[in-house]
């Protein structure tokens, strides 16, 4: 009993003091929070490490990227200033041949990076664009006017670029050069593309081993060779289906690229990154250095797919040496030409691939002037709306544009001078792609 007791008490007197206990407890959460800190530094130093060697691993890629004869590209003076890319899409006759010579630039685009409105322009120049240039045919005749895409044939690269400048009013900073090779690499390590299609393409030519056979209503996952032949159609074997030209087969250009552009912004494209990033090295040639291809692009998917806007260069026909070509004119042009040039986002016309012909609107007079819903009508019709119902409604402070589509509400903005706007609020409402509210500020439309 003796020895139990003393045992007790010494133990009892081991027994730390409330401000020791406290002080151990202190300790002990010190111990945990350093071993906190050590687990949570040591996972950051792994994210470093990877996201460290993610970007060597790019840079080092891009860094391989061909350069051929492509020269040295120019950097924007300043930050302010847009970035101007010139994109040809090479050699439609043979996506085999590795003989530059007498190769044509089937597809010509323009990518325009613009940093005070942070939105991507997309151009589109017709390949019958007419350019003026003094040289031979074969046969030794003269001609003095020719089609774009003649351009590279006569003077490469920098023929393209010349004529390019000229016709958008723009520098242009870089090249890039992408033939069907690298066309289909790259759709096949983005993992293809879903596209509707809404009209039948048949179309054979044996002689280029070419056989396009989609049918209007189907959905179809287009792999390289297939996105190849959807890019490439112009018309049918019997001519039907083309009866717009090369500007019919721009408009299904845009809507590819539009869906590749929407799954190049997706996060699963992470996973692809590798696949995508040895396609292009493998593939493509530009003479923009890896540093700034890398800027641009972490600019670029930082925007919304409402930010990238696609377009083509308007003119009116003509018809020369038997052939027909497409002469640009400037001043049809000038919203486009002063988008891809302003400094200042607030100044910047709104472009846009809609076309006002197709839009449903809606206008109604909230206020008790006669007539003003009809006013506005004319106005709408000439700015190139079409489909236009007027009627009334009960009284309206404020004019709205109504819509569920943001680019369409920025266009109208544009349009009309009415600035608030909101989402089309009445079912009944929603079989218009616009509606009008016009309020006692109606003296504001248009101006």
């Amino acid at each position: 009993m003796g020895s139990r007791r003393e045992n007790l008490e010494n133990r009892e007197r081991r027994r730390p003091s409330k401000d020791e206990q406290i002080k151990r407890k202190r300790i002990e959460a010190r111990k945990k929070k350093l071993k906190r800190k050590r687990i949570t530094t040591s996972i950051v130093t792994i994210l470093l490490v990877i996201i460290l060697g993610s970007a060597l691993y790019i840079y080092n890629f891009l860094s391989g990227l061909k350069t051929n004869n492509l020269g040295t590209g120019v950097a924007p003076i300043s930050s302010k200033d847009p970035v101007n890319i010139l994109i040809l899409g090479m050699d439609i006759g043979d996506a085999e041949n590795q003989n530059k010579a007498g190769r044509r630039s089937d597809t010509i685009m323009v990518l325009n990076y613009n940093p005070n409105t942070k939105k991507v322009h997309i151009v589109s120049i017709p390949r019958d664009t007419l350019i003026e240039v003094d040289a031979y045919l074969d046969n030794g005749e003269y001609r003095r006017y020719w089609k774009i895409n003649t351009a590279y044939v006569l003077g490469g690269e920098e023929e393209v670029k010349t004529h390019v400048e000229s016709l958008l009013g723009i520098n242009l900073n870089y090249i890039v050069e992408v033939d069907y090779n690298a066309f289909r690499s790259i759709i096949d390590a983005l993992g293809g593309i879903e596209m509707n299609i809404q009209q039948d393409m048949f179309y054979d030519d044996d002689e280029q081993n070419l056989h396009i056979n989609f049918k209007a209503g189907e959905t179809v996952q287009l792999d390289g060779k297939k996105a190849e032949e959807f890019f490439r159609w112009r018309k049918n074997n019997d001519g039907s289906g083309g009866e717009e030209g090369d500007l019919g087969r721009i408009n299904n250009q845009q809507q590819f690229i539009s869906k590749v552009i929407d799954k190049a912004l997706s996060p699963s494209i992470v996973f692809k990154a590798p696949k995508i990033l040895k396609a292009i090295s493998e593939n493509v040639e530009t003479n923009i250095p890896a540093k700034n291809l890398i800027s641009l692009g972490m600019k670029i998917i930082r925007l919304k797919s409402e930010d990238i806007i696609m377009t083509t260069l308007k003119g009116e026909p003509e018809y020369l040496y038997g052939e027909d070509f497409l002469i640009a004119d400037k001043e049809i042009n000038r919203d486009l030409i002063n988008a891809l040039n302003t400094e200042n986002p607030s100044l910047a016309p709104v472009i846009t691939s809609i076309n006002k012909e197709e839009l449903n609107v809606l206008v109604l007079n909230g206020t008790k002037i006669d007539g003003l819903a009809s006013s506005a009508r004319d106005n709408l019709l000439s700015l190139g709306y079409a489909n236009i119902e007027v009627g009334n409604t009960d009284n309206v402070e404020k004019s709205v544009i109504q819509s569920d589509n943001k680019e369409l509400k920025d266009l109208l903005k544009n349009d009309t001078g009415i600035q608030k706007v909101e989402k089309i609020g009445k079912s009944e409402y929603k079989q218009y792609d616009v509606v009008i509210l016009l309020g006692k500020d109606y003296n504001l439309f248009g101006n």
